[in-house]
């Protein structure tokens, strides 16, 4: 018997329309239904399946602002669960970071974001959350926020030169294990 007990979503790739909709918010009698808390377990599962660190509701073609993350590991960061987020406060050092998307295969592209930033929103019970995220974190919220917003990682690509293949990443650009976001 297999431990997994949700379903495999179905990542939306780049081209569909959903992932440039601006997503809804979640409606706050909704959170606790059994159907919303089966979708998050769902998105967790898909996501460490891909595997990937971050995962949002459009991904999956649900137009809502839902976010799932988890980065195991030493620089990593705990599972989180983002609903009805927003950043309130972004720091003013920036980190270029190697981005790849789960909608968008193959690719990987450096980008350039805050590497601090506060974020509120609520957590899968629909307690308010509002804490500080650093380096990898920090990129990952900012990385997912934008899926609730309609864009993504190319999106926020200033240099496109760094726009690389992934068999081509691995062979001239990878000096260390790189996340996909």
């Amino acid at each position: 018997m297999s431990m997994k007990t949700g379903t495999m979503l179905k990542i939306a790739k780049l081209g569909n329309p959903i992932l440039r909709k601006i997503a809804a918010p979640v409606d706050s009698r909704e959170i606790k239904s059994s159907e919303l808390q089966r979708l998050i377990d769902d998105m967790f599962e898909t996501m460490y399946d891909e595997p990937g660190i971050g995962l949002a509701a459009p991904q999956v073609s649900r137009s809502i602002q839902l976010v799932v993350m988890a980065c195991p590991g030493e620089s990593g960061f705990p599972e989180t669960v983002l609903i009805n987020p927003s950043i309130v406060y972004y720091g003013p050092e920036q980190v270029e970071t190697w981005e790849g998307c789960l909608s968008v295969d193959g690719l990987r592209g450096k980008v350039t974001r805050p590497s601090l930033v506060r974020v509120k929103g609520l957590d899968r019970k629909g307690k308010p959350l509002d804490f500080e995220a650093t380096e990898l974190y920090a990129v990952c919220i900012q990385h997912e926020l934008d899926h609730l917003i309609g864009k993504v990682f190319l999106d926020r690509m200033t240099d496109l030169s760094t726009l690389t293949q992934l068999h081509e990443f691995s062979q001239y650009w990878k000096k260390e294990p790189t996340k996909v976001i």
